[in-house]
């Protein structure tokens, strides 16, 4: 964490204007999910100490407020953030920064790509739960002023979630335009509802005292403690999007908006709740709502269901740009990705993805009914979440050969800190927390086998594959026929002759008179400058390997990188409108071979890939242009 050397990205490029921008259009999306925690976080808290006891509350603000400070602050604002590559964060930076993706079956760093691919389904996990827990609570204040609105309160929660879902497809350009604005008046909010909480009872500030949450949980008893832990543990969910949107943003937007603004609103908001239950024990059924003067109890409903609308869509964006990292490494067959802002790269929607979360998220509220049962969902995922990311940069910190003692005591102080909020969250495990659990379980899965599988198809058409030397004896002592204009074959492969290419050859004996192999290579960075996104390599026999370069973050643009390339003088002559373009489409045959895959994860893979979106809609070639060629390959 803080041994990894900072990296001159774009968190260092702002001026003083544009970083105020930035910082504001941050609170829509960086600190959505953690600053609508106070709508649960402390009343769930309350509720697992008991009594709202003068001592637990003292205990339990104390140990949100340096639970902040500590884990928020310090371990990500400060020191994680700087865990970057080139700029970019989260768990598939840290994976390209250990070069985890390209190490061998059986080895300690492969073992690392499982750590770090359990680490990205737990992201799906909370992608699921927030909308599901941060809409709920918000709605649940209807419960507050009329008790007879409660059965209804599930209902228009499931209205709003799958209203959010339906206008995924039509972009979130709009509306993103405003989420940051909304989010400083939420914490502008919060915060003077937190004043007014303290002036009822001004004790409350000595919570910040750290010794109370220590005397607190030291006599609460191993049951009470771990519960109350737990709990508060609701508190710090969202912190990972501090890291993970790093790149979107730049570090010192993030830092400044964390300190000027999201940390000092929180904390008042937190102490205002505890200064409200020292005053008024029985406002423990909904601390936050009870807050707000009953004029403006309805707005600050509403206000709140903004606001955690705002939150999970920050959460749904995330999903998708995590799913098309994940597709980039390896890690997930190809889906249909739907720009949706000509103008933004990063504005993208994936139905598959957009589904699935809402089913899982629909399928949450129905399942737990209420925000205080989801707490007991909630909070798993992203504890472990938290250790995960922790280990990895420990181990990012050692590769970039720092001082192995100070690494272990920076990184061994968080990590013992976050372990206790895992066992915390696992005495939830009944009450819960196996569903993110089952849901991230079963999204490692389907990554591991997909990648498995693919390296299993990939030795197999490896075997298949004649050599460039010998194919290109074979052309030129039995010349096929050469037509007139250019082919470009596509290929996974960066050596070798594509077998669609042998197999068209065998049947039709016809050749272009030049041809391009095309082979899109995915790197370990964020993004490739363009001087570095084309590598031509000369085969022989009027054929050239085009090379595109993209990075984890990139969509990659073949079609406009070819005609880039067709400028070089290496490919003159060739007119990217007027190419053939051959594709291959493999049938995936699952055998009982010895491979160290069982036959029914064979089985999944060649679903799943058969299922996959092909590559000539993938790269958007013209269908007027395109030829496929079917194979059939056993694994």
């Amino acid at each position: 964490m803080a041994q990894v050397p900072q990296v001159e990205g774009r968190s260092q490029q702002y001026p003083r204007k544009q970083s105020a921008l930035v910082v504001l259009t941050a609170l829509g999306v960086v600190y959505g999910d953690i600053g609508t925690s106070p709508l649960y976080g402390l009343k769930q808290a309350v509720d697992a100490a008991g009594e709202p006891a003068p001592e637990a509350v003292m205990g339990v603000v104390s140990l949100i407020f340096w639970a902040l400070i500590l884990i928020v602050g310090l371990k990500y604002a400060i020191l994680i953030l700087r865990a970057d590559n080139h700029g970019e964060g989260g768990i598939v930076a840290l994976l390209a920064l250990l070069d985890a993706r390209h190490a061998p079956p059986g080895s300690p760093r492969a073992s690392l790509l499982i750590v770090g691919l359990i680490g990205a389904a737990l992201l799906y996990g909370d992608g699921v739960i927030t909308p599901a827990i941060s809409v709920l609570s918000a709605v649940e204040g209807l419960k507050v002023e009329a008790p007879t609105l409660a059965p209804v309160i599930v209902p228009i929660t499931i209205a709003i979630l799958v209203g959010l879902f339906l206008v995924q497809r039509k972009g979130t350009e709009f509306v993103g335009n405003i989420f940051g604005p909304v989010m400083l008046v939420w914490f502008a909010a919060i915060a003077v509802l937190g004043v007014r909480g303290v002036l009822q009872s001004p004790a409350i500030l000595a919570a910040i005292s750290p010794h109370h949450a220590v005397l607190y949980l030291s006599h609460a008893g191993p049951g009470i403690a771990f519960a109350v832990l737990g709990a508060a543990f609701l508190t710090l969910t969202g912190a990972e999007a501090m890291y993970a949107d790093m790149g979107h943003f730049g570090r010192l937007p993030i830092q400044l908006g964390w300190f000027s603004i999201v940390s000092p609103a929180l904390m008042l908001n937190y102490l205002g709740q505890g200064g409200l239950l020292l005053a008024q024990p029985h406002a423990a059924e909904n601390p936050f709502y009870l807050l707000v003067p009953r004029w403006a109890h309805y707005p600050m409903i509403a206000f709140a269901t903004v606001a955690t609308v705002i939150a999970s869509q920050a959460i749904i964006s995330g999903a998708y740009s995590l799913t098309q990292q994940a597709m980039q490494l390896g890690f997930l067959p190809r889906m249909r990705v739907l720009h949706t802002a000509s103008h933004e790269k990063g504005q993208i929607y994936i139905p598959v993805v957009n589904w699935l979360l809402a089913v899982g998220t629909l399928a949450a509220v129905l399942l737990f009914g209420s925000s205080d049962a989801l707490g007991g969902a909630y909070g798993i995922a992203v504890a472990i979440l938290m250790v995960v990311t922790t280990v990895l940069a420990a181990l990012v910190a050692l590769k970039c050969g720092y001082n192995p003692f100070l690494v272990i005591a920076v990184n061994g102080f968080f990590l013992v800190i976050e372990l206790i909020f895992v066992a915390a969250n696992m005495t939830k495990l009944r009450e819960g927390g196996w569903f993110p659990l089952l849901l991230a379980g079963v999204i490692a899965f389907v990554m591991l086998t997909w990648r498995s599988g693919w390296r299993l198809l990939e030795q197999e058409r490896a075997k298949l594959r004649q050599g460039e030397d010998e194919f290109i004896e074979w052309v030129v002592n039995t010349p096929p026929i050469r037509l007139p204009g250019a082919a470009a074959i596509f290929t996974a492969a960066t050596t070798g002759i594509p077998l669609c290419l042998t197999h068209h050859l065998r049947h039709n004996r016809v050749l272009h008179e030049r041809v391009l192999f095309i082979a899109s290579v995915s790197v370990d960075e964020p993004r490739v400058e363009a001087t570095n996104r084309v590598k031509l390599v000369p085969v022989g026999a009027g054929i050239t390997r085009v090379l595109f370069y993209f990075g984890f973050m990139e969509t990659p643009d073949v079609l406009e990188a070819l005609k880039q390339a067709c400028r070089l003088p290496e490919l003159q002559g060739i007119d990217p409108d007027n190419i053939t373009y051959y594709f291959r489409r493999v049938m995936v045959i699952a055998s009982d071979k010895a491979s160290g895959m069982a036959v029914w994860r064979k089985s999944l893979f060649a679903t799943m890939h058969l299922n996959a979106n092909l590559p000539a809609a993938y790269f958007k070639v013209p269908a007027a242009q395109v030829v496929e060629v079917g194979l059939e390959v056993e694994i």
